[in-house]
């Protein structure tokens, strides 16, 4: 079983991976800020947004070259979460495994802490 930084965020090599080519097909950019909102069913939904550029609020991972940049609000929320990204088939996309969590909506697009 694969262990996570409680106090980090981590991230897999699919999903520094997928960042990578999304900027490359952007060709610009100092890298994806992974965020958190208020809306969905649940309460919170996770966002993600090219940065072109650095506030200072923002905390800065940095992985095989890639940047994410997260706020420091939704940092609080996404502490100790892995973020990957599958691909099975139709399905594709980035996933969260967010300790932090305490359910998530049907649909899987938003959750409760």
């Amino acid at each position: 079983m694969q262990t996570f930084d409680t106090s980090e965020l981590n991230f897999s090599e699919s999903a520094i991976s997928h960042f990578h080519q999304m900027l490359s097909e952007r060709g610009k950019g100092e890298g994806v800020k992974v965020g958190i909102k208020e809306a969905g069913c649940s309460g919170y939904e996770y966002t993600f947004e090219f940065v072109d550029e650095i506030f200072d609020d923002y905390l800065t991972f940095e992985k095989d070259g890639c940047k994410i940049f997260v706020d420091s609000k939704s940092f609080d929320f996404l502490k100790g979460s892995l973020i990957d990204y599958v691909d099975d088939g139709l399905n594709k996309g980035i996933k969260f495994i967010n300790p932090n969590a305490k359910a998530v909506c049907g649909c899987g697009e938003s959750f409760t802490i």
